[in-house]
This record gives structure tokens, C-alpha cells and sequence, in this order.
């Protein structure tokens, strides 16, 4: 299998740029505080949800054992928050169908 190209920053800002007109400068801004404002809804423990993309949910995992697969010893694994992606059907299907 190939390796994947990444979409970067800086390509989300050229494609603002090319597309819809805005300076380099202005695009890049504009992706910046994107970015910014969907960071800060998940650091306030808001999920954020992009309709026809995804969404990005907070989940609180509680305190679990654990064991360590070469040694066999269990540990406790602390309790913690993450964030997950789920794709929306619409992306699913792109994906999948390739278009």
C-alpha cells in the first residue's frame, strides 16, 4: 500500500486561497481561527460536530486494570478523557465509494 499524503494547515489555507479568493494571508487566519475555536469547545468539554464530515467527542474512561502483555502484571490504568472521531455516514460513503 502506498504511503498516505497528510493534508496540512497550510494546504487547508491554499485551497481557501485558490477556491474562494482570500489573500494567503486572510486564509490562513481564517483556518487558524477554525482551528482555534474548535480547540477551544473541546478544552471546555464541548463536543464539536461538522455536519456532512464528523464529530469529535469527549469521553470520560473510568479507572481500569490493566496487565502488561510481555510480563503478565496487571497495573492500574488511571482514569482519563479522550477524543474520538466519528466520521459521518456522508464521509463514510466517500470513502468507500471513492467519490
Amino acid at each position: 500500500m502506498a504511503a498516505a499524503a497528510t493534508l496540512t494547515r497550510a494546504d487547508l489555507a491554499d485551497a481557501l486561497h485558490r477556491d474562494v479568493g482570500l489573500s494567503r494571508a486572510d486564509a490562513a487566519r481564517f483556518v487558524e481561527q477554525i482551528l482555534g475555536h474548535m480547540c477551544e469547545a473541546l478544552a471546555k468539554g464541548e463536543n464539536v460536530k461538522i455536519s456532512g464530515f464528523g464529530s469529535f467527542v469527549l469521553r470520560d474512561k473510568g479507572e481500569r486494570i490493566g496487565r502488561n502483555p510481555k510480563t503478565g502484571v496487571e497495573v492500574p490504568i488511571a482514569p482519563r478523557r479522550v477524543l474520538t472521531f466519528r466520521a459521518s455516514q456522508m464521509l463514510r460513503d466517500r470513502i468507500v465509494n471513492g467519490g
